[in-house]
């Protein structure tokens, strides 16, 4: 259903698909799993999301005497411990900005640029438009692997994070950035601010981007693709707006001191990552031992050497790394994630259930709902792994291949109809014919049909017929049932009552 609104940044009227109370419950019930899916909160130094967030409080300040109607928003700003460049919004005002945009940033002017961006994408309905128009709603989006880079772990995360990964990987429309550009240097000239930070911002983007560097490319540009024709509109909206205001270079230098002297350390971790990705555990452990000797408070150092260790086959060792980890941040899924993975390789169940079950109230995700089927169906609970594997089997790649591999094991002989496809005609005698396809992963064999239909004088009948041989993934069989006469396009008197998988040798 959609209904007209008008926009609280432009005045405008515009035709909308999500009501303003959606996109609160939206935002609120996403914010924290998206941070999770993010590489959660930095922690490092709190004194900079303070920092941050203050400047935020100011520009929402100054954007409620500019807006056409205020939105009953509890705006929210967090600074999450990722590399990348990056800062995003989701509906009802609740935003993040990366560590890794803010060493790139010179002002607390480019930073007000930024944030007051990103508050005019959730004021305006841009993030809810996007969301309209990607039919995020209606889709499923499961994850496939754990990742080997901290940039995003929203490849594993299941439901609404992994749907708000999704949508921050696609670019905002060419009006909303400009659009988000206008306003945000109205809001922080209101604020304050001297607009041309957001001028020397855009054109800082605009340079990185036909250098394309790569750290820029899979953050901030995939969302907010920079252009010169949004460096010339700043311009133009930079020379309406009163002259001067606080560029804050040497404070924000003050604000940040802690963190640039920590980024040799983040730029190990990060190479560290790189090298596991590329199959070199190695060279990870080098660079995370290297980390930690610079900056041993950060959990994340741990965490990779642990990875590190993983593909190394040194799982108890592994263990020990992520017990480090936690013990510096129990707040972050991933750590649970993979010491619950560990236990379960290691046989420890118990312990495995705990970490991994608390690693999806962090963070639903993929890897965690297979393990603890995998660790239900051992114990002989069906009901539970089925009801996990589920969870992932609707999803594409790998591991929901696998979930339904798993699935169809535990579910085909209790609920063939539900995995077998079928469909009725009438040969050239007008005898029905029953036409059965496998779309599950597995090759199936011992099918058999009953035909449930009303005689020549209105007795109901019952036929059940064995399917010889076997039906691999993927292919289809007919079976011409002999009986008759049936008319084509008749509902289909047939159910699939028994079948089992043939286990590969």
């Amino acid at each position: 259903m959609s209904a007209c609104a008008v926009n609280p940044v432009t005045g405008k009227r515009e035709i909308t698909f999500v009501s303003e109370a959606s996109e609160i419950k939206m935002g609120e019930e996403n914010y924290a799993p998206m941070q999770q899916s993010q590489g959660a909160q930095y922690d490092v130094d709190p004194a900079l999301t303070s920092y941050v967030q203050g400047i935020g409080a100011k520009l929402v300040d100054a954007s409620k005497s500019a807006l056409v109607s205020d939105r009953p928003f509890e705006y929210e700003f967090v600074v999450l411990n990722n590399s990348v460049p990056n800062a995003w919004a989701l509906p009802g005002g609740k935003i993040a900005v990366n560590r890794g945009l803010l060493t790139e940033l010179n002002s607390e002017a480019e930073l007000a640029a930024v944030i007051g961006h990103e508050i005019v994408h959730a004021a305006a309905r841009h993030t809810a438009q996007r969301i309209e128009r990607s039919q995020l709603l209606q889709v499923a989006l499961l994850g496939t692997a754990v990742a080997t880079s901290d940039s995003s772990y929203g490849n594993i995360a299941v439901g609404g994070a992994g749907l708000f990964s999704q949508m921050l990987n696609q670019s905002y429309g060419r009006g909303d950035e400009l659009e988000s550009d206008k306003y945000g240097m109205r809001f922080m000239s209101i604020a304050g601010y001297d607009p041309q930070g957001a001028v020397a911002l855009q054109e800082t983007f605009v340079r990185l981007s036909e250098g394309r560097e790569s750290d820029w490319l899979s953050g901030l540009f995939a969302s907010h693709p920079p252009s010169q024709e949004r460096v010339k509109a700043n311009r133009q909206t930079a020379a309406e707006l009163p002259a001067g205001g606080e560029l804050g270079v040497d404070r924000y230098k003050a604000a940040m001191a802690k963190t640039m002297a920590a980024k040799p350390a983040y730029d190990l971790y990060d190479e560290g990552r790189k090298a596991l990705g590329e199959d070199k555990p190695d060279v990870a452990i080098e660079k995370a031992e290297g980390a930690i000797a610079l900056l041993p408070e950060e959990a994340n150092f741990y965490a990779l050497r642990g990875d590190a260790r993983i593909k190394q086959e040194k799982y108890s060792d592994a263990v020990k790394d992520f017990d480090d980890a936690i013990r510096r941040r129990n707040s972050f899924f991933y750590y649970y994630l993979q010491r619950g993975r560990l236990y379960e390789e290691l046989g420890s169940n118990d312990k495995a259930v705990t970490d991994l079950e608390k690693s999806i109230d962090m963070l639903p995700t993929g890897p965690a709902y297979f393990s603890l089927g995998n660790i239900a169906a051992k114990r002989g609970d069906k009901a539970t792994a089925i009801s996990h594997y589920r969870k992932i089997a609707g999803g594409s790649g790998e591991l929901a291949k696998a979930a339904r591999v798993e699935l169809v094991k535990l579910d085909l002989e209790n609920n063939p109809d539900t995995y077998l496809q079928k469909r009725c005609d009438a040969n050239s005698n007008g005898d029905l014919v029953v036409t059965i396809g496998n779309g599950t992963p597995v090759t199936i064999a011992g099918i058999r049909i009953a035909i449930e239909y009303t005689d020549s004088v209105g007795r109901q009948r019952r036929v059940d017929q064995q399917v010889s041989g076997q039906l691999a993934a993927g292919k289809v069989l007919s079976v011409n049932t002999g009986l008759g006469p049936y008319t084509a396009g008749a509902a289909c008197p047939v159910r699939i009552v028994a079948a089992s998988v043939v286990e590969k040798k």
